[in-house]
C-alpha cells in the first residue's frame, strides 16, 4: 500500500468550531494599558523569582510575552527547544507560554520539574486532529510501518510513535528511514507530510490533519501579492498547502525562517506562518519589512487570519495569575511518560549525530 490512503475521518468542522471558540475567548480579553502592562510584567518577574521558575515562550505567542521571557532570563523558541532549554536550566518550575502539547513535551523531558501553563484549554488543531485511540488503531492495522509523528501531538500519541520530529529535521529523519528501507506512517499534518514525501521519495501513509493557521494561506492571493511586491522574498512554513509552498523562496521551520530573514539580502518579506513570529524576525532584522501572507481572498474563510487562536489565549494577566495561584500544572501518566520519551530521545540522538 503506497501513498495517501483513506484514513479515519478527521472532523474538520469540530476543529474549526473549537478554533472559533478559542478565538472568542482570546479576543474578548480587554486590552491592557501601558501602565497595567508594566505592572503585570513586574508582578510576573517577582513571582518567577519567588517560585524558582523560568518563562519559556513559543515564537507564536504575543510579543509582550516573548519580550518578557527574554527580559526575565527565560527563552523564546520552538516547542522542542523550549523543552530542551528547560531541561538545562536550574529552575524547578517551567512556565510554558504556548499550547498544551508544548507543556506536555516539556514535562516528558523534565519529569522532575513542575510544568505550569497560563491556560490548559490552549489546544492545537493538529493535536485535536489526531486522537490517540483512532491513531493507535490505524497504526496497529499497519504493523510493518514505522510511526513518525510531528511534535504537534499529545503525549499519548508520541507514546505510540517510533520517532518524533520537528519541521526543521523531518526531511533528514525520513530520508534516513528511507535509506534503511522503512515505510512510514506520518501524522498529523498532511501538508508537511506531503512536502516530506516529495523531497524524500518515502512510502508514506499520511494522516489527514492540518493547522488552522497554515491551512488558510491562499496561493492565488499570494501570487497576486508577489506581483504587488516583486522585490519581496516569500518565506513559507511547510505546514502550508503545496500550492503555497510552490511559491516560496524559502521553505523552512520557524527557526529557519527567522534565520533566512536575517541572512537574505531582500529588504522585504512575505511570510506564510503565524504572525507571532514577526517579533523575532524584527529583532533579527530590524531594518526589514515583514508582510503577512494572505489568508483571505478567493476561496478563503480566514478562520485564523494568520494567528493561532489558542496561542492568543496566552496573555500577561493569566501568566501572572497562574504563578500566583499555583494552578494549571501539567501531569502525564507515568506509563505514557516512559513510552513518550523514547521517540523524542531518538530525535535528540539523531540530531546530535548530525
Amino acid at each position: 500500500m503506497t501513498g495517501q490512503i483513506q484514513m479515519p475521518a478527521v472532523d474538520d468542522d469540530s476543529v474549526r468550531k473549537a478554533a472559533a471558540s478559542a478565538a472568542n475567548v482570546a479576543y474578548s480579553i480587554p486590552s491592557i494599558s501601558d501602565q497595567e502592562k508594566s505592572e503585570l510584567k513586574q508582578r510576573i518577574k517577582d513571582q518567577l523569582a519567588a517560585k524558582d521558575a523560568v518563562l519559556v515562550a513559543h515564537y507564536y505567542v504575543d510579543a509582550d510575552i516573548q519580550e518578557l521571557a527574554e527580559e526575565s532570563g527565560g527563552y523564546v523558541s520552538d516547542s522542542l527547544d523550549m523543552a530542551r532549554f528547560g531541561n538545562e536550566h536550574a529552575a524547578s518550575t517551567l512556565l510554558v507560554a504556548g499550547v498544551r502539547f508544548m507543556g506536555e513535551t516539556a514535562k516528558i523531558l523534565n519529569p522532575e520539574k513542575r510544568i505550569i501553563m497560563p491556560d490548559l484549554a490552549a489546544e492545537c488543531s493538529l493535536d485535536i486532529n489526531c486522537p490517540v485511540d483512532e491513531f493507535s488503531a490505524f497504526c496497529d492495522a499497519h504493523p510493518d510501518y514505522t510511526v513518525v509523528v510531528y511534535a504537534n501531538t499529545s503525549a499519548a500519541v508520541k507514546a505510540r510513535a517510533d520517532w518524533m520530529v520537528t519541521s526543521g529535521i523531518a526531511v533528514d529523519v525520513i530520508t534516513h528511514l528511507v535509506e534503511r528501507g522503512e515505510k512510514i506512517i506520518w501524522a498529523p499534518d498532511r501538508h508537511l507530510g506531503s512536502y516530506i514525501k516529495k523531497l524524500s521519495g518515502a512510502d508514506i501513509l499520511l494522516w489527514q490533519g492540518s493547522c488552522v493557521v497554515h491551512d488558510e494561506f491562499r496561493a492565488q492571493e499570494l501570487a497576486r501579492m508577489k506581483v504587488e511586491y516583486p522585490d519581496a522574498a516569500v518565506l513559507v512554513h511547510p505546514e502550508s498547502p503545496a500550492a503555497v509552498v510552490d511559491l516560496a523562496d524559502v521553505v523552512s521551520s520557524t527557526t529557519g525562517l527567522i534565520k533566512a530573514a536575517a541572512e537574505m539580502n531582500n529588504s522585504r518579506f512575505i511570510v506564510a506562518t503565524d504572525n507571532g513570529i514577526f517579533y523575532k524576525m524584527k529583532q533579527a532584522a530590524p531594518n526589514k519589512i515583514f508582510i503577512e501572507a494572505p489568508s483571505g481572498g478567493d476561496g478563503a474563510t480566514c478562520q485564523s487570519c494568520a494567528h493561532c487562536p489558542w496561542m492568543a489565549m496566552n496573555n500577561l494577566r493569566n501568566l501572572a495569575e497562574v504563578l500566583e495561584t499555583d494552578a494549571n500544572e501539567i501531569h502525564i501518566d507515568p506509563a505514557i511518560q516512559a513510552k513518550a520519551i523514547k521517540p523524542i530521545q531518538r530525535l535528540l540522538d539523531f540530531s546530535a549525530k548530525k
